[in-house]
């Protein structure tokens, strides 16, 4: 009986000190969550420069030395917070795009959808976008950080406007063109991040929904609530 009491204690305790470690765990992804969301809260309201991790911290509701326990400079919480919003972004139109299936016209057009949906495209964000991009050119983290995702995404421009060029005999080139297709989509991101009174992220899409149907109009047509693929 002792051999098999010896034996059941361990697993006993290990039973009863799992859900506390799962908590102990839950609780750190919490806290570092809670922390990048303060952190892109803070870029949207005061910027890249005037950002700091005391404002962090307050916008949190924390305390500064759980900051400084998670990420140990400003520099470190900074390049966690562009991981995460990469990560984020990432997902989003990977998922727009899986759930496309496999037609190349719905692909492009679950695409350039996802990249006006609230989820990713709202004002707090595009503002924290725009702190980001400004460091950029002197920030080599931030430049290989973006650069890997910007690749992978301008990849995937690249399949699908090469795919829908061989299917409809369409004249373009598609390196230039999928360069053309992402340079437009940066660029109404910009003028929503400017805030321009006569942009909003509906006529955005408008605008790039008028780039597929002038660009591939034997694959998209005209319709009251946007465009539909032929």
């Amino acid at each position: 009986m002792k051999t098999i009491d010896l034996e059941d204690e361990p697993i006993e305790a290990e039973r009863q000190s799992s859900p506390e470690k799962r908590g102990r765990k839950a609780s750190k992804e919490v806290r570092r969550q809670q922390l990048i969301e303060a952190t892109i809260d803070s870029l949207a309201k005061r910027g890249y420069s005037e950002t700091t991790m005391a404002d962090v911290a307050d916008g949190a509701k924390l305390s500064r030395g759980i900051v400084n326990f998670h990420f140990e400079s400003k520099e470190k919480l900074l390049v966690a917070t562009l991981q995460y919003m990469y990560d984020e972004y990432s997902a989003h139109w990977r998922n727009a795009y899986d759930k496309a299936g496999v037609n190349a016209g719905d692909q492009l057009k679950a695409l350039v959808t996802a990249d006006f949906d609230r989820a990713v495209c709202n004002k707090r964000k595009l503002a924290a976008w725009c702190a980001f991009w400004g460091e950029a050119k002197s920030r080599p983290t931030y430049q290989a950080l973006s650069g890997a995702r910007d690749t992978d995404y301008q990849n995937i421009l690249f399949d699908l406007c090469s795919r829908l060029k061989a299917e409809a005999g369409y004249g373009f080139e598609p390196h230039h063109l999928a360069l053309a297709l992402s340079a437009l989509l940066e660029g109404l991101w910009l003028r929503l991040m400017m805030g321009l009174e006569d942009v909003t992220r509906e006529t955005a899409l408008q605008a790039a929904n008028e780039f597929l149907l002038t660009t591939f109009p034997k694959h998209y047509t005209r319709e009251a609530n946007g465009i539909r693929r032929l």
